[in-house]
C-alpha cells in the first residue's frame, strides 16, 4: 500500500505535468498560427520557405537557453530541428498554393 503522502505528491506533479502539457500545445498552436502567416507573406513575396541564417539564429538561441533551463541542448536542437522542418513543410504548400516555387535558400 502506497503511503497517501507520497500518493498526494505524485497527484500533485501529475498535475502540474497535466498543465504542462496543455499549455506546450497551446504554444505551438500559436507558433504555427504565426508562421503560417509568415509561410503566407514569403509566398505572396516570392521568398524561399526556408532561411537558413534564421534557422541557425534559432537553435542557437535555443541550446543556449537549454543550458540556462538544466536542460539537454542536444534535447531542444532536436526538437527544435522538428519544429523547423515542419514549418518548412508548411511554407512550401503555402508556396505551391500560392503558385510559388518550392526552392530553399
Amino acid at each position: 500500500m502506497v503511503d497517501p503522502e507520497v500518493k498526494a505528491r505524485l497527484s500533485s506533479y501529475r498535475q502540474s505535468i497535466d498543465n504542462i502539457d496543455a499549455a506546450l500545445v497551446h504554444m505551438l498552436a500559436e507558433r504555427f498560427r504565426c508562421t503560417k502567416e509568415v509561410g503566407v507573406l514569403k509566398a505572396q513575396y516570392n521568398l524561399p520557405p526556408a532561411d537558413p541564417a534564421r534557422e541557425e539564429y534559432q537553435i542557437e538561441r535555443l541550446r543556449r537557453l537549454a543550458k540556462e533551463a538544466h536542460l539537454d541542448p542536444d534535447f531542444a536542437e532536436k526538437f527544435l530541428n522538428f519544429v523547423i522542418k515542419e514549418v518548412i513543410r508548411h511554407h512550401e504548400a503555402i508556396a505551391a498554393e500560392h503558385g510559388g516555387t518550392k526552392e530553399t535558400a
